[in-house]
């Protein structure tokens, strides 16, 4: 066995006796500054350990939702009605998609963009194949022309008022026309206006009482309106929400869709337009009137990765619109790339904050209106959107873990004058690239290792200080009495 001679030999740290030793009040204070100074890089570096260090890269975009990418938005209209709002959506592959109506929703707002009443459904608007009779014959134009005055007088003097808003100029408008007028004559010799009274047709030149037209939110023409009279004459001025009649503009058709409104209104009595309550199928050629000029639109669309548009503005396939009457001012309240953040997320969204450029939603509370010097042009708003995808991943033992992922964009948009019909454009580039950023968490053997490296350092250091320091003292004493070495 080897004895303990010989084992204290391999002795490292070897003791001095304690009478061998001189305690000096310079000794003292080196201490005290010693381990003040081993407390402060301790916490540091405690600090600095708890803090996860990061990397960032760039790499071709490895996204996990394949090949499609999902916006989300919210944007007010003011002055477009939900009538004809349109959203489609195109891309540099040919895609092209019309009137998205089932992710999106729509809610009539007024000017000061508050909501005036429940989620206006309007839906696909059905398409129209007879636009007027295809046979041309000679017709009397001996139908009611309303005006501001009279309008409001036969509103409430017929049960059923049944108006065609239209604009001399509208290809569509003299299209209906003749059919029109044949139906309004069938009607009129059918159901007397003043022995029967229950309905009348009649008609209004927009580009002749503008203000009636904008009054009713009429932004396509031709508009075909119905009015009913009905018991509520003190609350709403004897009318109820009035409908939109989007059925087909033939003759026969005009004539079938008049009597279908008059069948259930009692003869004898015409002071109330009763609504029919014996067919419960919902008419696809009526739907409900806006009623305001405004239009709040949110929803999402899922489109290709691949440079595209989103595009917001008045479409139908059978009106006219005048592109100096449409106003495609807006506000953005969202407008997001990506899948919505989960509730994981969402409390890590604070901590990697700092990680992320902030911009996974750039267009958010920002106004685009036009001003009065636009009133008579027609002013496009495009947003021109550059899409780039930030990743946060973690790697803890010698897994990665995905923290957050998001979608992040530049926007540059612009008024441009357009000879066409106004629209707002969204125009996107995603990037073929994505940023990722890594948490890379600190060992904790090096953080054992610096802690060692601190307290040996500063011991070490102090030591020498304190030798050098007791030294020139004794050197400064011997000067003093007179040693010399």
């Amino acid at each position: 066995m080897i004895s303990a001679t010989k084992l204290k030999s391999v002795d490292f740290y070897r003791k001095i006796p304690r009478d061998l030793t001189e305690a000096s009040l310079s000794g003292a204070g080196l201490s005290i500054v010693a381990a003040f100074s081993m407390m402060f890089l301790f916490g540091m570096e405690l600090n600095n350990y708890l803090m996860v260090s990061t990397t960032t890269s760039v790499i071709v975009d490895r996204s996990s939702d394949g090949e499609f990418l999902r916006i989300d938005f919210n944007i007010s209209f003011p002055a477009l009605s939900c009538e004809f709002a349109s959203v489609d959506v195109s891309d540099v592959l040919g895609t092209n998609r019309l009137n998205i109506t089932k992710t999106v929703r729509k809610f009539s707002i007024d000017p000061n963009l508050i909501p005036t009443g429940s989620e206006f459904h309007s839906g696909p608007i059905p398409k129209v194949n007879k636009h007027g009779d295809d046979f041309q014959e000679e017709y009397s134009d001996g139908l009611d022309s309303l005006t501001a005055e009279s309008f409001e007088k036969y509103a409430h003097q017929y049960s059923i008022l049944v108006v065609n808003f239209f604009a001399p100029w509208c290809y569509w408008s003299n299209r209906l026309k003749p059919s029109w007028e044949r139906a309004a004559k069938i009607i009129k010799e059918r159901y007397d206006p003043e022995m029967d009274g229950r309905i009348l047709l009649g008609k209004v030149d927009c580009t002749q009482e503008a203000e009636l037209c904008r009054r009713h939110h009429i932004q396509g023409y031709p508009s075909i309106r119905i009015f009913r009279k009905g018991s509520d004459v003190k609350d709403n001025h004897g009318h109820h929400e009035h409908e939109s009649y989007y059925g087909e503009r033939d003759t026969e058709s005009l004539v079938a869709a008049m009597e279908t409104l008059v069948a259930p209104v009692p003869r004898e009595s015409h002071k109330l337009a009763l609504e029919d309550k014996s067919n419960n199928s919902v008419d696809t050629a009526k739907r409900p009137a806006p009623l305001t000029s405004g239009c709040r639109i949110e929803g999402f669309v899922r489109v290709k990765k691949v440079p595209g548009n989103l595009v917001i503005s008045a479409h139908s396939g059978a009106h006219s619109f005048d592109p100096s009457q449409i106003n495609v001012s807006h506000v953005v309240s969202q407008f997001s790339f990506g899948k919505k953040l989960s509730l994981r997320m969402l409390s890590e969204l604070k901590r990697l904050t700092p990680y992320l450029g902030g911009s996974h939603d750039r267009l958010m509370g920002r106004s685009y209106i036009t001003n009065r010097d636009h009133v008579n042009a027609n002013v496009t708003i495009e947003h021109y959107l550059q899409v780039v995808k930030s990743e946060v991943v973690s790697r803890r033992s010698s897994q990665e873990l995905k923290l957050l992922e998001e979608y992040e964009y530049t926007a540059h948009s612009s008024l441009v004058d357009s000879l066409h019909i106004p629209v707002a454009k969204f125009h996107y580039e995603p990037s073929p690239m994505q940023v990722m950023v890594t948490e890379v968490p600190k060992p904790f053997s090096h953080f054992v290792t610096n802690i060692c490296a601190i307290i040996g350092g500063i011991f070490t250091v102090a030591g020498i200080l304190d030798s050098i320091l007791h030294n020139t003292l004794r050197l400064v004493k011997k000067v003093e009495l007179g040693k010399h070495f």
